[in-house]
């Protein structure tokens, strides 16, 4: 990315040289979370973000794969859809299940918060790729089914995204209901135990 950007301000592509300059940005964005907020995020989150940035955005966006493969787009927003309905369901059920937060929430609620979060956060993306395409003249928003204006593929987008986000909270719920896997249970575990001693860490350096 470093050598693309180069390239890119060498030939004067300012908006995609920004863009290239925003997914590094967001790459390194989980370690400054990190060092600002003491939260520790878990690898596997990282790893996923990080290559679903590179695929929708450097791939996608500056190197055109949204042009050469009609199925990029549906497929990346299928898994966002995934990850961020994973993202939702693993924070509300690390404070669900966390002795030192009081919180009791329902598992169907659990559930449902997973899905609304992940459909709200595609949601936003829309709203993105339709102001960057009205206020610098971008085609985020691409032709599709004949339709030349971009509402069919905001609609796709969205349905991917409510479909995606439906199977990982009815996977999340049927996790919570007892149909538990080992890794997914290490997992919550680690991320619960990692940020419980970040709290603790960080009280007593402040006493």
């Amino acid at each position: 990315m470093i050598t693309e950007l180069v390239l890119l301000l060498d030939s004067q592509r300012w908006m995609h040289a920004f863009l290239v300059i925003a997914i590094m940005a967001g790459i390194l964005s989980p370690e400054l979370l990190k060092r600002s907020y003491r939260v520790e995020i878990p690898s596997e989150v990282q790893i996923a973000a990080t290559l679903f940035a590179f695929a929708a955005l450097f791939l996608g966006e500056v190197r055109g794969y949204y042009e050469r493969f009609w199925w990029w787009d549906e497929v990346l927003h299928g898994t966002a859809g995934l990850l961020l309905g994973l993202l939702g369901f693993l924070v509300v059920n690390a404070l669900n299940t966390s002795r030192s937060v009081k919180l009791e929430m329902r598992l169907s609620f659990v559930a449902l918060f997973a899905f609304l979060f992940s459909l709200s956060l595609g949601t936003i993306w829309e709203i993105f790729e339709f102001a960057m395409d009205e206020g610098f003249g971008l085609m985020m928003q691409k032709p599709m089914l004949g339709d030349s204006s971009g509402l069919s593929d905001t609609m796709w987008d969205l349905i991917v995204d409510a479909l995606a986000a439906a199977i990982i909270s009815f996977a999340g719920w049927r996790y919570m209901k007892g149909s538990r896997r080992r890794y997914v249970d290490t997992w919550v575990a680690r991320f619960i135990r990692r940020n419980r001693q970040l709290v603790r860490r960080r009280s007593a350096q402040s006493h």
